[in-house]
């Protein structure tokens, strides 16, 4: 068979499961410091790439499972102010490497395909499911216009980065006739107006209405997609229908219809808000069920899997984990895990069991992931202060 790639995709960012610049972005929650003088606290938003150099004298309180972008308030009670701040610059540092993986996982995809179309090799090109590349590619929309509202520059670049390169990849497909010409010309018009709108939006010459018009699109058609797209990767074998996606529209219009009318309580705004985010991450998280169900009812498939790509994957979100468990944020926390073990190391897995790798590429990356996950685990209980790590994800889950 052909060579082909199945490029994974981070998790994002924040949000890991498609393309591979939509890991979840690790974008640093702000820190806070004391306004001289004033009983107030000043939040100050960093980006991927920056450390904190502000002295933290406050413990971090874990944030609820539903918020997307809360406050951190302060406590006295951690360990060791030292630990403590060497953590949080050290988990900084590993969010802002995951870039690297991720950058990488595309290029090698748009080459193989390249040379495999350039060869009338179109068939090789079915080993990438596009429906997977979609749903990472509305993941990557949903989370630059996140992160452009937020100002959050190189989180911006990250995802402007995975739109256009997973973008390539579907283009590559459509040529291929391996995704319909219909949705692909669908997908190039969202594309086009969401890189354009979102330029515009991060530089302030966007209309406020333009751009709430963008916003309430995004979220309605990200939960629109969603359950569509759950849907749709079981079919044949059930039938072709088109009422999940119409269920879940309905819902999205009902929602943002309230929340403009002024029809929801705080809580509901915040909700409907953050509901872009949730469904970005989901997209990402569903990334994998996609690929393991494809590889599931064609075997053969696996062997146009790249093993470093699936390596790629798996060490870009685990890099973020660290990160996302340190600020507490339970929204990146299980986009990133999810797609570290069910993505990254599954596929590796399944290329193990059909003797596409050796036992030692297998046996390296296993426990290369088990002392990873154990260290971030052990050493954020450490810093912290607690006896446990049930305590730890205890708070990420629940909040304290």
């Amino acid at each position: 068979m052909a060579d082909s790639l199945v490029i994974p995709a981070p998790a994002n960012a924040h949000f890991s499961l498609c393309s591979p610049n939509c890991g979840f972005p690790p974008r640093l929650l702000p820190s806070k410091c004391l306004f001289p003088g004033k009983n107030k606290l000043n939040a100050l938003p960093l980006s991927l790439s920056q450390h904190s150099f502000l002295p933290l004298r406050h413990r971090l309180t874990p944030i609820r499972a539903l918020d997307s972008d809360p406050l951190h308030k302060g406590s006295e009670d951690f360990n060791s102010k030292k630990d403590y701040e060497q953590w949080d610059s050290l988990t900084s540092t590993f969010s802002g490497a995951a870039n690297i993986p991720f950058l990488l996982l595309q290029l090698p995809q748009i080459i193989l395909n390249a040379r495999n179309l350039l060869a009338g090799n179109k068939t090789a090109l079915l080993a990438v499911p596009w429906l997977g590349m979609f749903t990472g590619l509305l993941g990557n929309l949903s989370l630059l216009s996140y992160f452009a509202k937020k100002k959050e520059k190189e989180a911006v670049v990250v995802q402007a980065l995975g739109v256009v390169s997973t973008y390539v990849v579907i283009s590559q497909l459509a040529m291929a006739e391996a995704m319909p010409i219909p949705y692909f010309v669908a997908t190039s018009v969202v594309v086009g107006s969401g890189l354009v709108l979102n330029f515009l939006n991060y530089f302030d010459m966007l209309n406020k209405t333009i751009w709430q018009f963008w916003e309430d699109f995004i979220t309605i058609g990200g939960l629109s997609v969603l359950p569509q797209i759950m849907w749709s990767t079981f079919v044949p074998y059930i039938p072709s229908s088109i009422l999940p996606g119409a269920v879940a529209f309905v819902l999205a219009v009902a929602a943002v219809t309230m929340k403009h009318m002024g029809k929801l309580s705080e809580e509901g705004v915040k909700f409907v808000g953050a509901i872009s985010g949730w469904t970005a991450t989901l997209l990402f998280m569903w990334m994998p069920v996609s690929q393991m169900w494809t590889n599931f009812l064609n075997p053969d498939n696996i062997k146009g899997l790249s093993a470093i790509s699936m390596l790629l994957a798996m060490i870009g979100n685990g890099l973020m984990i660290p990160r996302a468990l340190f600020i507490r944020d339970f929204m990146w926390f299980s986009g990133s895990t999810w797609a570290t073990l069910f993505y990254g190391y599954a596929n590796i897995v399944c290329l193990y069991f059909f003797n596409s790798i050796g036992r030692e590429f297998f046996v390296a990356a296993t426990v290369g992931l088990i002392s990873w996950l154990g260290m971030a685990l052990w050493r954020d209980t450490v810093v912290h202060g607690y006896e446990s790590p049930i305590r730890t994800l205890k708070e990420l889950v629940f909040g304290s």
